[in-house]
Order: structure tokens, then C-alpha cells, then sequence
């Protein structure tokens, strides 16, 4: 008989966990409710602690726009009073990615065996983040699902527009410099041995600059697999190496001082730290729990480390604002915001207007930078490009010159 590892609330609302034995999860689930348990999740033992339903989550990927549709979709059916499960039928029957279908189908069915819509979305980590989970447990205990529901929606949209923007200002001189590369490559490889040919059958000593060409087009040739394997390897050392705690933190921290794109990085954090922590402080999440959610949401470690320290801070007394300062991450005009908001006790009023201002910031920084790229990229090529022709051609300008 299967052995089930569950988490719940007892009548005093204490948490309780323990295993149980049933036939299955239903049969599991109808025993823990006997007993006058809030069910929170159950999970099988025997498949090593992975949530019930996961596998549901490989295979396939849900957008954020699908989130985003559910969530305003969902906030209007519990504004207008039809009740949850329901309103998870629906939604379940509207939804157009079969991947988040059958996720929805799984957190309708925990829903009627009488897990709470928070611990239902719980088990779907890779769809539903700490963020997304938090806030809906804090709508379901305030009564304030709907509030709450619109708040994540508004957010994610705004963030989502984000992410866009600053991908769409990478994108674009990333593309342009791998073109710029293959044709390059192309060049040394194919085109230059066929000048190396007629050059050879002239007998003569070729300008320095064409040498060097054909040279450099010789080893490509000879060691051209060399050249892929040692690239590649390189690229795995690199991923190998980010996957580590150290190697994450160091290049996170790399990330925030890149020379052009080391300011938007900076930006485009800041702007996500304040209106996470603010859209939190709205829903009624305590501040260290808030700033808990934003540590495991931020995506850099060099700022999950701040916050971590903030977090310290807040526990021995100290305002937030302090240990943001001494980050040397974070403006002073945005330091400053976050004193004044603690001191008037608006500190959510003061994280969404400077979670504002940076998404313009953010905005202009991106057009900055594309027009700023474009014309640096078009140069560098132009160089490269410029000094294959010139080191092809110079011999039979030579020969030109010689015959006249």
C-alpha cells in the first residue's frame, strides 16, 4: 500500500504533518478530512518528494500572457460571486495551451478534494511562483481574492512588458554580431584559399597584410574542427561554471557592471524589486515574508544577497532603507524614497513611484542603447570587413600600379 507524506492544519490552525497509508491519493485525502484536517499537500513518499502533478508540468511550457489571461479572467468570475470551483471549470474549458489545461484540471480536482486554491497552485511551482502562491494565500485569508487577483495581473503585465523590452534591445546586436560571424567565417574559409591559389601561381611576394590573411585562413582550415571543440568547450565550462553558487554570484555581479548594459541590468532590478515589494505590501504580506518572496523572485544573486541583509536588518530593528545604501547597488534616490516611505508609513505608495520611474528610465535606456549599438555594430563590421577586401585585393592593385 502506497505511503502518503501530507502537510495540514488542525482545528487550532497549528500545522501538523505526519505520513498516512491509503489504496491512493483520493482515498488518502478522504482520510485526512475524517480527521478534520485543512489539507495544505500530499505527496507520495515513493516518488522522492516530488509534487503530485508535476510531471504534468514537462513537455511543454505556458507563456505569461496565458497567466496573465487566467488571472483577469479568474478576478472577474470571483468578483461576480460564482464560486471557485466553478469558476476553475471554466477557466479549465477556455484555456488553449494543453499544457496549462492540464495543470488546471489538477488544481480543479485538489480544489474538490478540499485543498485550499493557494496550496492548489502550490503544486505547480514551474507555472505558479512563490509570488503568484503568497499573494493568492493572503487573498483567500483577507477575503480579498478579487484585489488581489487584479494587483498580480496588473504586475505581471507590467513586468512581462519589461522583460520584453530589455530582450528585445539584446536580440537585435546579438543576431546582427552572429550574422556578422558566420559570414565572416565563411570568407576565411571558402573565398580566401581560392585568392590563396591564384596568388600562388604568380611567384610573388604577397603585401604583409594579405599574408597575414592567408595565413590566418590556413589555420581556420587545418584547424577549423579544433577551433568548434575549443569554442564549445568553453561554452560548457561556462554554463558548468554559472551553475554553481560561486560562479552565479560572480557572474551576476559581472552582469550589473558591464560597461553598456550593466546600467539597464541595474535598472531593470530596482524596478523589479519596488513594485514586487510594493504590490506585496498592498495585498497585506508582513514585510519579512514580502521581502522574502522578492529574494527568491529577483534573479540575481548579488541582489539576493542584498536583500538578504536587508531581511537581517528588518529582524534586529533596523529600516530597510539602511542596508540598501550600503549595497552601493541601489540610487540614493531610491534609498531615500524607501526612508521617507517607512518614516510616513506609505512605504508602498513610495516603491510603486519609483518602480515607475525606472520603467521609464528603463524605456530610455533601451532606445539609447539600440540607437547606440547599431552604428558601433555596423563599424566593427564595416573594419573586419573592410580589411578582408583591402588584403585580397591589394596584390592586383600592386599588379595594376606595376603593369602601367
Amino acid at each position: 500500500m502506497p505511503t502518503f507524506r501530507y502537510s495540514a492544519k488542525d482545528q487550532e490552525a497549528r500545522m501538523v504533518s505526519g505520513k498516512i497509508e491509503a489504496n491512493d491519493l483520493n482515498a488518502a485525502i478522504e482520510d485526512l478530512r475524517r480527521k478534520k484536517l485543512l489539507i495544505i499537500s500530499v505527496d507520495e513518499e515513493k516518488k522522492s518528494g516530488a509534487m503530485l502533478g508535476m510531471k504534468n508540468d514537462k513537455g511543454g511550457s505556458v507563456k505569461p500572457e496565458d497567466i496573465i489571461l487566467f488571472s483577469r479572467q479568474m478576478a472577474t468570475m470571483v468578483d461576480a460571486g460564482i464560486p471557485i470551483l466553478q469558476t476553475m471549470i471554466a477557466l479549465e474549458e477556455q484555456a488553449s495551451n494543453p499544457v496549462f489545461k492540464r495543470i488546471l484540471v489538477q488544481v480543479r480536482e485538489d480544489i474538490r478534494l478540499g485543498m485550499s486554491l493557494s496550496a492548489a497552485f502550490a503544486k505547480h511551482p514551474r507555472v505558479f511562483n512563490n509570488l503568484f502562491v503568497n499573494m493568492i494565500r493572503v487573498g483567500e485569508t483577507g477575503g480579498v481574492l478579487t484585489t488581489v487577483l487584479e494587483r498580480l495581473s496588473s504586475y505581471m503585465e507590467k513586468s512581462d512588458k519589461l522583460k520584453r523590452k530589455v530582450g528585445s534591445a539584446m536580440v537585435y546586436p546579438c543576431v546582427i554580431v552572429g550574422m556578422a560571424g558566420i559570414v565572416t567565417t565563411v570568407l576565411i574559409i571558402k573565398v580566401v584559399p581560392t585568392f590563396k591559389n591564384i596568388y600562388g601561381s604568380l611567384g610573388k611576394d604577397l603585401p604583409p597584410m594579405t599574408q597575414a590573411l592567408l595565413d590566418f585562413s590556413d589555420l581556420m582550415q587545418k584547424q577549423f574542427v579544433f577551433v568548434v571543440v575549443g569554442i564549445a568547450g568553453l561554452i560548457f565550462a561556462f554554463i558548468s561554471y554559472k551553475k554553481t553558487d560561486a560562479g552565479a554570484f560572480q557572474i551576476d555581479g559581472w552582469k550589473l557592471k558591464m560597461p553598456v548594459f550593466g546600467p539597464l541590468i541595474c535598472k531593470v532590478a530596482v524596478s523589479r524589486f519596488c513594485r514586487t515589494l510594493s504590490v506585496l505590501i498592498q495585498s497585506g504580506v508582513p514585510i519579512l515574508d514580502g521581502l522574502d518572496i522578492v529574494r527568491k523572485t529577483i534573479g540575481n544573486r548579488v541582489l539576493e544577497k542584498v536583500i538578504e541583509d536587508v531581511i537581517q536588518s528588518v529582524r534586529e530593528g533596523e529600516s530597510i532603507a539602511a542596508p540598501l545604501a550600503r549595497s552601493k547597488i541601489f540610487p540614493a534616490m531610491v534609498t531615500k524614497m524607501v526612508s521617507i516611505g517607512e518614516q510616513s508609513g506609505q512605504l508602498d505608495k513610495m516603491l510603486l513611484k519609483v518602480a515607475e520611474f525606472f520603467d521609464e528610465q528603463v524605456d530610455a535606456a533601451v532606445e539609447g542603447l539600440t540607437s547606440m549599438v547599431e552604428p558601433l555594430i555596423i563599424g566593427f563590421l564595416g573594419i573586419v570587413i573592410g580589411f578582408i577586401v583591402m588584403a585580397l585585393f591589394l596584390p592586383i592593385i600592386n599588379m595594376t600600379q606595376v603593369l602601367q
